[in-house]
């Protein structure tokens, strides 16, 4: 596949683990006859932003699937922390395996739980790296009501005025409560913004970002990204065009299927579940 020709070379790691405290082997859910991470690979190779894309995963199941499917995937350890962590072990591979793919500029992890993720948004995440001077980059999108903002399940962050991340919270940031009067009747979504879980790293942020230790800030956020601010490192935020729905419990996955088969046109699926 080819990278876009108008932003860095790139690499997408797609993580894909087996296990899952909410929706136990979600992966590989296929109601729509495709596997979930499937259709997360889909939609990350139509950005044509990347040079390569693989699959990361701790499963044998999950690779499988991938290997009939014709998806590029490796097996990962099953001990990792978190998705960045097994994204690192499998670009460390590429980069030794694959000569071409490990001159990369640019590795962006994309949870293989992310269908809906925007082909668009990743490239113009990719494109921003046109700044020599960004490591690391993300993606967020406005918060369109008051409630949005209260649910502690939304990741809100605040940005400087070059774009960077100042905070991650999963409480509603910034507070209005005491709002000066020229900025009390602004709407919602020209305050706040709602953090969307795809990162874009430099190789060497990448294993920076991995050797830090857990920080103060991501303890009580259980949040990574703080990871990095809390050291002092600085994050682009690009603005997303559309918001994506990651699948978390069976009824984010119940709508995704519903919104498929209304965009297709198709009223049936593959009823089959690939469960233990």
């Amino acid at each position: 596949m080819n990278g876009a020709a108008s932003g860095p070379s790139a690499v997408a790691i797609i993580p894909a683990r087996i296990g899952s405290t909410r929706l136990p082997r979600k992966m590989l859910l296929r109601e729509t006859g495709r596997c979930l991470f499937e259709h997360t690979y889909e939609a990350v190779v139509s950005s044509g932003a990347f040079v390569d894309v693989v699959v990361a995963t701790d499963s044998p199941e999950i690779l499988e699937v991938a290997t009939r499917a014709r998806i590029p995937a490796r097996m990962t350890r099953v001990d990792h922390a978190s998705g960045t962590d097994r994204v690192f072990e499998a670009w460390q591979a590429l980069h030794a395996e694959r000569g071409p793919a490990g001159s990369a500029r640019v590795i962006v992890n994309v949870q293989g739980d992310e269908p809906d993720i925007a082909p668009a948004d990743l490239a113009a995440l990719v494109r921003a790296f046109v700044d020599g001077a960004i490591e690391i980059a993300t993606l967020a999108a406005p918060i369109a009501s008051a409630e949005e903002a209260a649910r502690p399940s939304v990741v809100k962050v605040v940005c400087d005025r070059d774009g960077d991340a100042l905070y991650f919270s999963r409480a509603a940031l910034p507070t209005r409560g005491q709002a000066r009067a020229e900025v009390a009747s602004l709407p919602v979504s020209a305050v706040l913004r709602r953090h969307i879980g795809v990162y874009a790293f430099t190789p060497s942020a990448l294993q920076r970002f991995c050797a830090l230790p857990i920080g103060i800030l991501e303890a009580h956020e259980n949040l990574e990204q703080l990871r990095w601010l809390e050291a002092g490192g600085r994050m682009r935020v690009v603005a997303a065009s559309h918001l994506p729905h990651g699948i978390d419990t069976a009824e984010d996955y119940a709508r995704f299927v519903s919104r498929l088969r209304t965009a297709t046109g198709n009223s049936t699926t593959d009823s089959t579940k690939a469960r233990a």
